[in-house]
């Protein structure tokens, strides 16, 4: 599953991209790490004609706690297959659908009793375009009302089952031409949505070090991590 992810861009790179406005003091502090379990706050793009900001880790409209982590822990991940059965998720996909840009995610291979953490990014462009479901909640006693997502996983292309090799699964990555396709369609059949190639996607090991660090969200966190690189094959 995809529990680590990175957007760092500028908004003016979403904009264009998106073909979205930049609301006024919208943050613009790019994110080299984020961990789901930190419920960060992320740049979403859904059918309105702004930016959005939400939380990863959604909270249904339904849910009638205090404390929002208390179910958002368990909802970073909708796997595209159950998104129907499950209560968190059922129901979104008619009209609340989102894009989450993200620069790379971060999964992990298992090696016999060793962990090999990977970066896993967009091959020839800046952004992945990771489909999402989103939700709005209202705080039961402050009446606060707060905007959550989740990340749509799917079944691993072949290269990227090999580093995600305990779980086997993969962001939903949408081409580019599928983005509008995703936001806008009444057809959900997920077999004739674009799905980006395995050919378009690149990977790195890096150092677990950093990663494993009090302070991950660092631009060295991304990088390549050399010294336990293998010349010739990253498996």
């Amino acid at each position: 599953m995809c529990f680590s992810n990175s957007c760092a861009v500028k908004n003016i790179d979403l904009a264009k991209k998106y073909k979205k406005e930049i609301p006024f003091q919208f943050p613009d502090t790019p994110l080299f790490y984020a961990s789901a379990f930190s419920f960060p706050e992320w740049r979403i793009i859904t059918q309105k004609p702004e930016i959005e900001l939400m939380n990863w880790g959604l909270v249904p409209n339904w849910f009638k706690g205090d404390i929002f982590s208390e179910i958002a822990a368990k909802t970073p991940n909708a796997r595209i297959e159950t998104i129907d059965s499950t209560p968190s998720f059922k129901g979104l996909i008619n009209q609340q659908r989102c894009i989450i840009p993200s620069t790379g995610y971060f999964e992990w291979q298992h090696k016999g009793k060793n962990k090999l953490p990977f970066f896993i990014f967009p091959k020839s462009q800046k952004l992945f375009s990771m489909a999402g479901l989103f939700s709005e909640w209202v705080q039961p006693k402050t009446r606060k009302k707060m905007r959550t997502f989740t990340l749509l996983t799917c079944e691993a292309h072949t290269f990227l089952a090999e580093i995600h090799n305990s779980k086997k699964r993969m962001p939903f990555l949408l081409k580019d031409s599928a983005v509008e396709h995703w936001l806008s369609t009444t057809d959900f059949d997920f077999n004739k949505i674009s799905l980006l190639p395995e050919n378009h996607i690149d990977a790195h090991l890096i150092e677990k070090r950093i990663i494993n660090s009090q302070n991950p969200n660092r631009k060295e966190v991304q990088e390549f991590y050399k010294e336990d690189f293998i010349q010739g094959s990253l498996f």
